[in-house]
Parts: structure tokens; C-alpha cells; sequence
């Protein structure tokens, strides 16, 4: 038996984990909890760490009873075929999710991706992540003089830019980018 993560429908994890549970089999939902307001006050909501996906542990000849399941999609894979995740993440994540780590969803960052400083004193400045350990190493441009730099800043100080409909060098208004917005 291994661990497959599986992709549920939007905001079906908790009933995917309960179908699970009702069926005996051995699943994994990470949760955290926030503040959630509404028009009746405040309360405490407790979310899936990983929107859409819980995590199962079967053996892949068990994978109809899986996807019988409602709300489930499919298990997570390669040319239709699920790739299993080591166990030792699994019961990591268990162990400092019960021992009280606080955490929380934060968007995947991978080497190359563009993303802008949002504390510090490079504040709005976007750049090209090289490197995200405790730290994350940036590829700062200078379109204008054709000069990179790079530098070192928190790793929960840089998030994701999304992709806009604008052409590089173009801002909303549709003029010109200014030195800092021309940023790499």
C-alpha cells in the first residue's frame, strides 16, 4: 500500500474525507484554520491546506474503490498512470500538523518563476527566482541599462506575478513602463 494524492472537485475535500472514512480506507486531508467573514460576524473555519486534493493510501488495486468515490476525480499521475508519494512526507506533514506548526496555502514557487518583493526594502520589485530554501536568491533586470543584479530576501517575502493580457513594456493605461516597472 503507498500514498497517492488524489484531485477532488472544487471544495469537495471534506466530503471526499468522509466518503473515505465511511469506506474504511486510510486517507489524509491537512487542514488550517482562519478567520472567515461573513455577513453574520466572524468564525473559525478550518480549510484544506491543498485545495482540491487529499491524500489516500491503497494499493493500486484498490483504485476503483477510490474513484467511486463522489467528488473524487482522479488519482494524480503521469500518462494516466498514479505516481505514488514517499511515505516519509506523509507522516511528516502528519506529525508537525498534530504537534500545532501553523501552516498555511502559499502559491508553488519553482526556480524561474517571476516574482515580486512584497516587504523590504525592495518592496515592488520583481525579479527571477534562482534558488528557495530559507532564502530566496533573485535575478533583478534593468531593462532600461541592460543590467542584472541579484540578491538575497525571505523566502515569505516574494510571491508568484500573474500573467496579464499586457505586452512586456506596456503598463494598464497602455504607455510605457517606468524604470521600476520595466523590472524584470
Amino acid at each position: 500500500m503507498q500514498w497517492y494524492a488524489g484531485y477532488t472537485a472544487a471544495r469537495h475535500e471534506k466530503r471526499v474525507a468522509e466518503h473515505f472514512t465511511q469506506r474504511g480506507l486510510e486517507h489524509f486531508l491537512p487542514l488550517y484554520e482562519t478567520i472567515h467573514r461573513w455577513n453574520n460576524g466572524r468564525h473559525r473555519v478550518q480549510l484544506p491546506l491543498f485545495p482540491s486534493y487529499i491524500f489516500v493510501r491503497i494499493a493500486l488495486q484498490e483504485k476503483l474503490r477510490v474513484l467511486e468515490v463522489p467528488g473524487f476525480v482522479r488519482l494524480v499521475g503521469f500518462n494516466s498512470l498514479p505516481c505514488a508519494l514517499p511515505e516519509s512526507d506523509i507522516n511528516k506533514m502528519k506529525e508537525a500538523l498534530s504537534r500545532g506548526v501553523l501552516a498555511e496555502p502559499y502559491p508553488y514557487l519553482t526556480a524561474g518563476t517571476r516574482v515580486e518583493i512584497r516587504n523590504g526594502p525592495l518592496q515592488g520589485m520583481t525579479g527571477i527566482l534562482l534558488r528557495r530554501q530559507n532564502k530566496c536568491r533573485l535575478v533583478i533586470s534593468i531593462d532600461l541599462i541592460m543590467r542584472s543584479m541579484i540578491v538575497e530576501v525571505e523566502a515569505g517575502d516574494v510571491v508568484p506575478i500573474r500573467k496579464s493580457a499586457f505586452s512586456v513594456g506596456e503598463n494598464a493605461a497602455g504607455g510605457k513602463t517606468t524604470d521600476q516597472q520595466a523590472q524584470v
